[in-house]
C-alpha cells in the first residue's frame, strides 16, 4: 500500500499560554500544501515493525513516528503480523512543516485500511494525539482552525487557491527551544487569528494574506535572521503576505500570480538564503481520493 503524507503551513499561529502539563494552548489556522513524502507499507508474515527511509541520519525505531503509530494501533488490536515501512522523505526536516506527524497520520490510516480494523477518521485522530500534537490534523487535512494543544479541530471553508512558495533556510530549528524562550506578557503582539478566519470564509485571499501571523516569529526570527531575510524577499518580490510555518525555520509567501512567484522563486534560489525553495499550490479535502 502506498500512501502520501502532505505537508502543512501555517497561516496564522497564536500561543494563548502555558498549561499545567507543560503543553501550550494554541489557536492556528492549518493549511495542508502539495508537498508530500510517500510510505509505503508491506504486510509480513514475520511479527514486528520494521522501517526503511531514504535519509540515514532518521531512526528506524521507536524514535521514529511512523513506527509508534503503527504500534499503537497493533498492540491495540493484537495485529499479529508484521509490517515493514519504506518511507521516502521529500518534506523537509525539522522545518515546521509537521513533516513527521503527517507520516505518522498516514500509518495510522494505512494501517487501518490494511489490517480492516474498521476505524473512522475520528477514532484515527483520537489515537493520533497519543502520538504527536499535530497527527489528528494531518489525519484531517486541509484548512482547519485547531485549538487546544492542537487536537480540537474544526474544519474550514477552503482557503482561497493561490501560488504558494515554499524556502527553507540550511538551519534547523528545536520546536522546544522556541516554545521555552517564548514570554508572553502585556506587549506581546498576537496574531488577528479572527481577521484572518474571516478572509478564509468570505474566499478574499487579500485579506488572508493581511491576516497572516505567527507569535513565534518573535523567538525564532531573532534567533535565526535569515528566516527574517526570507520572508522580505517574498514580499519584495510580489507575495501578498509571507510568514514563517510552525516554529520555523520554513517560510512561505501567498502568490496571486504565477509569474511573479516563479521569479521569487528564481531570486531565492540563486540568492544563497534557503537551501530548499519549492513552488507549490494549497490542498484541500475536496481534492483527496
Amino acid at each position: 500500500m502506498r500512501l502520501r503524507a502532505m505537508a502543512k503551513i501555517n497561516l496564522g499561529l497564536d500561543v494563548l499560554g502555558k498549561r499545567a502539563d507543560g503543553y501550550h494552548d494554541v489557536r492556528m489556522v492549518m493549511q495542508t500544501v502539495y508537498m508530500y513524502d510517500t510510505l509505503d507499507l508491506t504486510m509480513q508474515v514475520r511479527p514486528g515493525i520494521t522501517v526503511e527511509t531514504n535519509l540515514p541520519f532518521l531512526p528506524v525505531d521507536k524514535g521514529n513516528l511512523v513506527y509508534r503509530a503503527a504500534q499503537l494501533l497493533m498492540d491495540e488490536f493484537d495485529i499479529r503480523n508484521g509490517l515493514h515501512i519504506r518511507l521516502n522523505k521529500h518534506i523537509p526536516v525539522a522545518a515546521g512543516m509537521a513533516g513527521g506527524s503527517s507520516d505518522a497520520a498516514a500509518v495510522l490510516v494505512g494501517v487501518n485500511r490494511m489490517f480492516r480494523l474498521g476505524l473512522s477518521g475520528s477514532e484515527l485522530m483520537k489515537r493520533g494525539v497519543q502520538v504527536g500534537a499535530d497527527v489528528p490534523y494531518c489525519v484531517m487535512r486541509g484548512t482547519v482552525l485547531a485549538e487546544g494543544i492542537g487536537e480540537k479541530l474544526t474544519p474550514l471553508p477552503p482557503a482561497p487557491d493561490c501560488h504558494v512558495l515554499i524556502a527553507k533556510p540550511p538551519v534547523n530549528v528545536s520546536t522546544r527551544y522556541v516554545y521555552e524562550r517564548l514570554r508572553l506578557d502585556s506587549s506581546t503582539v498576537h496574531p488577528d487569528i479572527d481577521g484572518l478566519l474571516a478572509g478564509i470564509n468570505s474566499g478574499d485571499l487579500r485579506r488572508v494574506a493581511a491576516g497572516l501571523g505567527n507569535v513565534l516569529e518573535s523567538v525564532t526570527i531573532p534567533a535565526c535572521p535569515v528566516i527574517g531575510e526570507i520572508r522580505e524577499c517574498m514580499l519584495e518580490n510580489g507575495a501578498l503576505g509571507a510568514l514563517m510555518s510552525g516554529s520555523g525555520p520554513t517560510v512561505f509567501g501567498l502568490y496571486e500570480n504565477g509569474s511573479q512567484a516563479k521569479r521569487a522563486r528564481d531570486i531565492l534560489r540563486q540568492s544563497g538564503k534557503a537551501k530548499i525553495v519549492y513552488l507549490t499550490k494549497l490542498f484541500h479535502r475536496s481534492a483527496s481520493s
